[in-house]
């Protein structure tokens, strides 16, 4: 979850349709030469955050992200965050109506960050350990967080960051919103050679904030090649020839995240006017893969 910056390409792209089922293990695709608005699509893994109001993350699906990255090497995530991850159901829990809601909450002062007293909580979620996949079509139906500070995300690593590190694991962003610039939508790669500023991206102005109506995000991914759209529109593809002479490193198993980050070099400047609790909705998350 990087700061992406590039001019977008826009495409008709309309989405495939399935009825979910209970989660499955996934197998690794290979590559599908059926062009991809004709393609079969099977489900293999879902949430579709159905619990009842103030209920967890389902953790047979779900692990949290804790604290402000310091742990980890990354004071502020990289990205000079000024949120603490916690896994209280206060910063994520189901709303009882079928999403999942990613709270940032202004803080009591209690916990520390890496510039002092924390001022904002959050939560991070990741599928580690729990579901990892290669290629498939990802789709999620989300309501963004408004306010200028605030960075809602759903993106993938590479399940080897642990050996290799990042970028050359691979950072693959489905969609990235910051309150901002309220119409803009993100869509980027993130590798050895491109990583941060310098990521491959595109960016797309929709007609109104993204935070005012659910939007269904989407990528589908298949050996060296990647397309994004959203609401059915296509506006970003990369290929190994769109990186070169650096490497493709996202013809592997990768694991989803989300989460509602607060200020960073993306997210920007908490404004006075950014109203706290943030919300950020996850209506459902679908994994599918081609027959």
């Amino acid at each position: 979850m990087s700061d992406p910056d590039s001019t977008p390409v826009v495409r008709s792209d309309a989405p495939p349709t399935a009825t979910p089922t209970a989660s499955a293990t996934p197998t690794a695709a290979t590559a599908d030469p059926t062009p991809a608005a004709s393609r079969a699509w099977r489900l293999v893994w879902a949430d579709e955050f159905d619990g009842p109001a103030g209920s967890p993350p389902d953790p047979a699906r779900w692990r949290y992200a804790l604290g402000d990255g310091t742990a980890e090497g990354i004071a502020g995530w990289g990205n000079q965050e000024l949120e603490t991850y916690t896994d209280d159901p206060a910063n994520a829990a189901t709303d009882g109506d079928s999403n999942l809601v990613i709270t940032a909450l202004e803080a009591d002062g209690s916990l520390r960050c890496w510039y002092g007293d924390c001022r904002y909580t959050s939560a991070r979620l990741l599928t580690a350990d729990r579901f990892e996949f290669a290629f498939g079509r990802v789709e999620a139906r989300l309501q963004t967080a408004p306010g200028a500070g605030l960075w809602s995300a759903l993106w993938m690593l590479g399940t080897d960051i642990d050996a290799v590190g990042w970028p050359r694991s691979g950072e693959i962003d489905i969609m990235e919103h910051v309150g901002r610039d309220p119409n803009k939508l993100f869509g980027t790669l993130h590798g050895p050679g491109y990583s941060g500023n310098s990521g491959f991206g595109a960016k797309i102005d929709l007609p109104a904030p993204l935070s005012d109506d659910f939007h269904l995000y989407a990528i589908e991914w298949e050996p060296g090649h990647i397309a994004w759209t959203v609401d059915g529109e296509r506006y970003h593809e990369a290929t190994p020839e769109d990186v070169a002479p650096d490497p493709w490193v996202y013809d592997h198993e990768f694991y989803l995240l989300a989460n509602l980050a607060v200020g960073g070099g993306l997210g920007g400047p908490v404004r006075a006017d950014t109203a706290f609790p943030a919300r950020y909705l996850i209506d459902y998350i679908r994994v599918y893969q081609a027959d």
